[in-house]
């Protein structure tokens, strides 16, 4: 959903984009720091720090964030770089989901390893999906949307860890990875959809 409302933030991408431009780093430098304070933030999580770990992950989607507006400001935009920014983007997600495994979250109808598992599962198959009906011709243009597209699952994410903070029994935290998990694999079912709706092989 959030994806169909990029243009709300064209103002601020730009601001940061002149703003961050002026450092003496390139907008796939700004990707690779993504994955280094994700790292961090994963080694919070590890040894249950949440607030650092939250700081930390929070730094490493800013940065996401900066790397595309900074490559738009200098017109560097490559399609190497739309590469990186997407693999990285699945290893921060992914290091956050990861990291609830050491948190000894509470079983709520299946253990929370289950509801991880699934969420994960979830955000890859999203991604695969599009990327499949692309390679496989069944669209011409890139399939976006569907309930839970990766700006949701970030705010959910983060909404866990902060979560965790505030209630440490996890309870509300496995509670949102449940969410995650059901909704991400809704979204994948929607794009599978789409997908074939959209083939012009459609049956």
């Amino acid at each position: 959903m959030l994806d169909e409302k990029r243009h709300w933030f064209k103002s601020l991408e730009i601001i940061i984009g002149k703003t961050f431009s002026a450092l003496p780093i390139t907008p796939n430098g700004y990707t690779y720091l993504s994955g280094v304070f994700a790292l961090i933030g994963l080694y919070f999580m590890i040894v249950q720090n949440l607030p650092w770990a939250v700081i930390f992950f929070l730094l490493a989607g800013f940065l996401d964030f900066i790397d595309g507006a900074v490559a738009r400001n200098k017109k560097t935009s490559t399609k190497t770089g739309a590469y990186l920014d997407t693999i990285f983007d699945r290893y921060v997600e992914g290091m956050i989901l990861f990291g609830l495994l050491f948190l000894g979250l509470p079983a709520i109808w299946l253990p929370a390893c289950a509801w991880i598992f699934l969420a994960m599962f979830g955000s890859i198959m999203t991604t695969y999906a599009k990327a499949a009906a692309k390679e496989k011709e069944l669209v011409s243009q890139e399939l976006k949307g569907g309930i839970l597209s990766r700006g949701e699952r970030l705010i959910l994410c983060f909404s866990a860890l902060i979560l965790g903070i505030i209630y440490p029994d996890f309870v509300y935290t496995t509670y949102i990875v449940i969410l995650i998990a059901i909704l991400g694999n809704i979204t994948v079912a929607q794009r599978i959809h789409s997908a074939i709706k959209k083939s012009p092989s459609n049956y």
